[in-house]
């Protein structure tokens, strides 16, 4: 299978807008029909609570034609726009699809964070995991979500293996991002984010990037849009994973980052695994 995750950071912008960083988002859409994935994630809609309009839906499909679509927005009480996630499959794939809560704190339950695709013999799931925060102000309801997700990937885990990808607004360790030593307390390198990333991986899953390339430096899923020479300089953070169940990581054949050209933001990932 071949399977591919990207935070697009807003859908609509993505697909209806005519501005410069749209024009690039689109491109890098382009760039994925080409790879025949099996299943597409994608994070960080920001759709609406009805979800894509019949305009997306028809881009979409114009992208993507042999694919079933199916989605998750955010709702009250939660944001409205904010967050949300959608998974692409290939029309033969037949999953039963769920749209899990977790008990997560706040409303985080309520902005589409995860969907989980069930087949014969495994799970794929895909999570947006909410960022810590400005000033860290949401740190330890991040906290909580990570041990809630931690249980639910076990949970998962215990009836049969699991494919979980997506942004986990995370730096792992020191060597995930280009400047840790600046970066101690920014939401995403937290010691206490880095620890709930370190106990989801002990609970029996492989971060299949650092399996195939072992300790290879100077590798991002994603740059600073603020910084308009993150790209330029590789300033980036790798915060954007797919993970395995320990018993599939042996069957795992390539993971790797999908170049998105000059855009900054997320880039595709993408994750060749013989099922």
């Amino acid at each position: 299978m071949k399977l591919i995750s990207w935070n697009i950071d807003s859908l609509n912008a993505a697909l209806t807008s005519d501005s410069a960083r749209a024009l690039l988002s689109r491109a890098v859409v382009e760039d994925l029909t080409k790879h025949g994935a099996d299943v597409i994630a994608i994070q960080e809609t920001k759709l609406s609570s009805q979800g894509p309009t019949k305009k997306h839906l028809a881009i979409l499909e114009s992208y993507f034609p042999d694919y079933t679509i199916v989605w998750r927005s955010s709702v009250e009480p939660a944001r409205k726009g904010y967050a949300g996630t959608m998974f692409l499959y290939k029309k033969e794939l037949s999953p039963i699809v769920t749209y899990p809560e977790i008990q997560a704190p706040t409303t985080m339950d309520a902005e589409g964070r995860i969907i989980t695709l069930e087949f014969d013999q495994y799970f794929i799931t895909q999570v947006y995991t909410p960022n810590a925060g400005d000033g860290l102000k949401r740190l330890e309801e991040r906290q909580v979500w990570d041990e809630k997700y931690a249980d639910y990937l076990a949970d998962l885990d215990a009836q049969k293996p699991v494919l979980a990808t997506g942004d986990y607004n995370v730096a792992h360790k020191e060597i995930d991002l280009a400047n840790p030593n600046s970066n101690r307390r920014s939401p995403g390198f937290t010691d206490e984010e880095r620890a709930g990333f370190t106990n989801l991986l002990d609970r029996g899953f492989t971060d299949t990037f650092r399996l195939i390339h072992g300790d290879v430096p100077d590798v991002y899923s994603w740059w600073a849009q603020r910084s308009h020479t993150s790209k330029i300089n590789n300033t980036g953070w790798r915060i954007d994973y797919w993970l395995t169940s320990n018993r599939l990581a042996d069957k795992v054949l390539k993971s790797e980052m999908i170049d998105s050209g000059a855009r900054q933001d997320h880039t595709p990932i993408l994750l060749e695994i013989d099922l």
